[in-house]
């Protein structure tokens, strides 16, 4: 390992993650991309076009589930007898979990509540188009059966059985497309896999076993590339997407560029910007915030937690209203992104309730306004989502983006969707309209009730009912040339 790139790395993120108890993964934009590549990728040879062919469903679906899910759901949180700060996932981090100790956890992990159909069909309920679940994640632990390494679901323990293999079963009958998120990097559990720097953990590993210590790129040709490739291979048409995450000082250009020969052979695969080594990837990945103006001439997806975790935590009981989740997925629609919302099930395999309710009733939703999200473009107003702040300054001294909540707006092709959050008691009215206004009615209408436009000059008033349709937010239809 490269000490100094290695403490430069470290310097850069403590800049990007938000000091929050959460502990964040880095968030999308500060990572470092470069245009020049040993190894060129589908994105730096692909033309406009064939990208466009190729990111078509992605950009129609907006909405997708997150699952992370693992051995850290046995801790839930709690590691003898103490609740451990931050994210569920990261608790053997957190924690410094021996690995021999963190490893035990593995024979107690039989997760007979999990059931693939339940999973997709909650996916379909909430209006999601895809579902991404972690394959493995940073502790290590495979969730699908590998041959390349036996610290995995079927092979450690008593559940014997591939989740990841009967996601793509159900996935396949109930028309979801299937992705997997695969910690390409961090291996807190494999020889050599690197990790990041938690409390008393040392340069130059950030290792707190020696039983992690070893060569990166052994690591990498031994058990992540084997396993990535398993991956690609083993479940037909799926995956759809590749999800990776946390890259470090470790992960070289050349390193990544081995995996990038890889994905070149899958060339209809979606891959994000969290690879390393200087590719950029597909899409843009802010996490758990919404970029005030999204990122114009890029696809990016914004990663969410309904509640506070990512992985279950037993006693993480602040979960996100459905008003907020609802506004969040019209917020990021209206900036021309997607929104991956995460579950984290249970150590049986089971979906928190309260997580059940909230996707269930932001389904309830897009079944009658679903239009006003799906396969629409970014908003083509700007200033109804929030202004930049003359006197307040963010964590990085830039101005503050001050949002407002009375409205968004989406775009098709010969309508402007307005996404009404307060309901305006003298009706909607509009300065000046991008495009020649011919009627409106309400989404929710079920018979489109024509309403009553006026015009003036290039304003445009649109009288409406008394009372919203719906009071997390009602859509107004503009129907234009």
């Amino acid at each position: 390992m490269n000490i100094s790139r290695l403490t430069t790395f470290v310097a850069l993120l403590a800049l990007a993650i938000p000091a929050t108890s959460a502990f964040a993964q880095v968030e999308g934009e500060h990572y470092n991309i470069s245009d020049s590549h040993r190894v060129a990728a589908v994105q730096d040879k692909e033309s406009s076009a064939q990208r466009d062919e190729r990111m078509a469903w992605w950009r129609e679906a907006r909405f997708g589930m997150f699952i992370h899910w693992g051995l850290y759901s046995i801790p839930a949180g709690t590691w003898k007898g103490q609740q451990i700060p931050g994210i569920g996932e990261w608790i053997m981090n957190r924690a410094s979990i021996p690995t021999a100790d963190y490893e035990a956890l593995a024979p107690q992990f039989n997760p007979t509540g999990f059931n693939a159909h339940d999973i997709v069909a909650l996916a379909k309920s909430a209006g999601m188009k895809y579902i991404v679940i972690t394959s493995k994640h940073h502790d290590g632990f495979a969730m699908f059966h590998s041959q390349a390494d036996p610290f995995n679901i079927y092979d450690a323990t008593p559940f014997h059985r591939d989740p990841i293999g009967e996601l793509a079963d159900e996935c396949r009958k109930q028309g979801i497309k299937l992705g997997f998120y695969y910690s390409q990097d961090q291996d807190w559990t494999a020889p050599g896999g690197a990790a990041y720097k938690t409390g008393h953990h040392d340069l130059p590993t950030h290792h707190w076993d020696p039983a992690q210590d070893g060569s990166f790129a052994d690591y990498l040709h031994k058990k992540a590339i084997p396993q990535l490739k398993e991956l690609l291979s083993n479940y037909g048409d799926f995956p759809a997407v590749i999800w990776f995450d946390t890259p470090t000082a470790d992960m070289t250009p050349e390193l990544a560029g081995e995996i990038v020969g890889l994905l070149n052979q899958h060339p209809g695969l979606i891959w994000n910007n969290r690879l390393g080594g200087g590719y950029n990837g597909d899409t843009e990945t802010p996490e758990q915030f919404i970029p005030a103006k999204g990122y114009p001439g890029r696809d990016w997806e914004a990663c969410m937690t309904i509640n506070e975790t990512w992985g279950f935590k037993s006693y993480d009981l602040d979960f996100k209203s459905t008003r907020t989740l609802l506004q969040n997925l019209i917020d990021i629609a209206s900036k021309g992104g997607n929104y991956l919302l995460n579950i984290g099930p249970d150590s049986k395999g089971m979906v928190p309730p309260a997580e059940v309710e909230r996707l269930q009733q932001v389904g309830q939703w897009l079944a009658g306004n679903g239009e006003a999200i799906y396969g629409t473009h970014a908003t083509l107003f700007g200033n109804e989502a929030g202004s930049f702040s003359t006197t307040e300054k963010d964590k990085d001294g830039k101005p503050k983006f001050i949002p407002k909540w009375d409205w968004r707006s989406t775009t098709g092709d010969h309508k402007i969707f307005v996404e009404l959050f307060t309901w305006p008691a003298d009706g909607f009215h509009l300065d000046s309209a991008p495009r020649d206004v011919t009627g409106a009615y309400l989404l929710a209408d079920n018979s489109h009730q024509p309403l009553k436009v006026s015009k003036i000059g290039s304003g445009v008033t649109v009288e409406l009912p008394g009372h919203p349709l719906d009071p997390i937010a009602t859509v107004l239809v503009l129907t234009t040339k």
